[in-house]
């Protein structure tokens, strides 16, 4: 089981990038860590998910 903002997710086999925007994500606005580790932008989409991975998704909201 991946753990995903604190919750457990069947996303296992799949890109960080599919699953950012399987879920609502744009990849353009948000920051992953993954176990640990700030994952780059051009990683999202060779990065896949397994199984114990833990993740973190921060999305970016502008504002003034």
């Amino acid at each position: 089981m991946i753990i995903i903002n604190g919750k457990p997710a069947a996303a296992e086999g799949a890109t960080v990038f599919d699953y950012l925007c399987q879920n609502g994500y744009d990849p353009k606005r948000v920051a992953v860590e993954k176990n640990g580790e700030i994952l780059p932008k051009p990683a999202f989409d060779s990065t896949i998910l397994s199984d114990g991975d833990v993740v973190e998704v921060v999305s970016f909201v502008g504002g003034g």
